[in-house]
């Protein structure tokens, strides 16, 4: 199968590309080639910016037997995908959209089904930190309209991935890692508001491997999916599980996001799954439609904590500078 991946450097994308390859996939990435990669000559390289018309450039009269796009955030660029790989040039394409599409519903229930997309919107956020997670949703919201539009009126054949934080090894943005460096230097871990919230992510492994199986199947066309784990985790279960994997004590804290203002932090400058932007997604229909299944937590949080102290990082995750306030809050309670 000739597959393009639009993003395919970082995290998901990546992990995603070397399953195609060792599933003997012909494997073309297209974007903007800022982050070197790996994977040497055994890929197809095109160097392009969507939002330009170098997009269109490189992929004139170019087929594909399938297309992940990790890339798309706009409605104006899933109408450029549309535009430039319609006329029957993608047999498959697979957007990779986010839980925050509901997120941005009036009263979004947790946790959110495929029915819950339809619905009244919020209106945009007073606060302005949270402008930019509210924008988000809305303009992956307006991706995913123009690719339903397109598969009503064309047929598009175009499948829809919504999928909450995800969490694996080799993530960028370093949120496991974050709570395991705390622990590792026996300190306490502060959990905001008692980090009694239920969250339900999801690992990268198995989200590359239900995209490696749905490409090519034809039923999912014009559909929506949620991908997420099944099991509900609360940041204190999560934190008590770290410690056991790596055998230090933990040192869970409580502490009020009132308090931590009054530090000069937020709950998310210390704690990434502390964020009220987080969505929490019921993945029944891929499990009944797709095959979909999810390893439980303990499993794929035992391979992300063995992958990290296999390969220790060099420098700690850009959050821990707030360590020595962590301490100072912690000391007050």
């Amino acid at each position: 199968m000739r597959v393009l991946v639009i993003g395919g450097t970082r995290f998901v994308g990546y992990q995603l590309v070397w399953r195609l390859l060792a599933g003997g996939h012909r494997v073309t990435i297209l974007n903007r080639g800022t982050i070197p990669d790996p994977f040497g000559d055994r890929i197809e390289r095109l160097i392009a910016d969507r939002t330009t018309p170098d997009f269109a450039r490189k992929l004139t009269r170019r087929r594909f037997d399938a297309v992940v796009d990790f890339a798309a955030f706009t409605g104006d660029d899933a109408r450029a995908v549309v535009r430039v790989l319609g006329d029957g040039r993608v047999g498959h394409y697979v957007f990779i959209s986010s839980g925050q599409v509901y997120l941005v519903r009036d009263h979004c229930p947790r946790p959110a089904r495929e029915s819950d997309y339809t619905g009244s919107m919020m209106a945009k956020p007073n606060d302005p930190a949270d402008h930019w997670d509210w924008l988000y949703g809305v303009r992956k919201r307006e991706a995913e309209d123009v690719l339903t539009d397109a598969f009503s009126t064309s047929g598009f054949p175009a499948t829809r991935l919504r999928i909450p934080m995800v969490n694996g090894e080799r993530d960028h943005h370093r949120r496991i890692e974050s709570y395991l460096w705390r622990i590792l230097d026996g300190g306490p871990v502060l959990l905001p508001d008692g980090g009694t919230r239920p969250m339900r992510h999801v690992y990268s492994g198995d989200v590359v491997r239900c995209i490696g199986a749905l490409l090519g199947n034809r039923a999912s066309f014009g559909e929506a999916y949620n991908l997420s784990q099944d099991e509900d985790v609360t940041l204190a279960e999560l934190v008590a599980m770290l410690a056991g994997l790596v055998g230090a004590p933990a040192r869970p804290v409580p502490v009020s996001a009132t308090a931590l203002r009054d530090a000069g932090l937020k709950p998310i400058d210390i704690s990434p799954f502390s964020d009220a932007w987080m969505s929490h997604l019921d993945s029944t229909k891929a499990r009944r439609e797709l095959g979909f299944t999810h390893q439980p937590v303990a499993t794929y949080m035992d391979k992300i904590v063995t992958s990290f102290l296999a390969h220790p990082p060099l420098n700690a995750p850009e959050n821990y500078r707030h360590r020595e306030t962590e301490r100072q809050l912690a000391a007050q309670d």
